[in-house]
């Protein structure tokens, strides 16, 4: 499995359950058209962690970067359902920072 995680704060803190819900909406979205295995949303408890990866994280599982590049380009279609809901993420957020993580050692290693 391959994970894309992505780090942040939001622009305003209060409106934190608008933000999970509407990020629920998009994950859960692309998940059941099959552009992503599965997602997690987590918020860092009593301000541990270096102020620099922010305060919320999403870590979205895929299976291959084949299922993340088909991911991407269903998004940039902009289409009015999925720009709709992309939207009620992109504008919440600031100080965004990714990464590409995968399970180590990979399955096809030969030990």
């Amino acid at each position: 499995m391959n994970y894309y995680q992505s780090w942040f704060n939001l622009l305003d803190s209060r409106k934190d359950l608008e933000f999970v819900n509407n990020a629920n909406a998009y994950l859960s979205f692309l998940q059941k058209k099959g552009y992503i295995e599965n997602f997690r949303i987590t918020r860092r408890k009593f301000g541990f962690g270096p102020a620099e990866i922010g305060e919320f994280s999403i870590e979205i599982g895929i299976k291959n970067l084949a299922q993340l590049d088909e991911s991407f380009l269903f998004v940039a279609t902009r289409e009015p359902e999925i720009e709709k809901l992309h939207a009620g993420i992109y504008t919440m957020v600031k100080d965004v920072k990714f990464a590409l993580y995968r399970d180590f050692p990979d399955e096809v290693r030969q030990h």
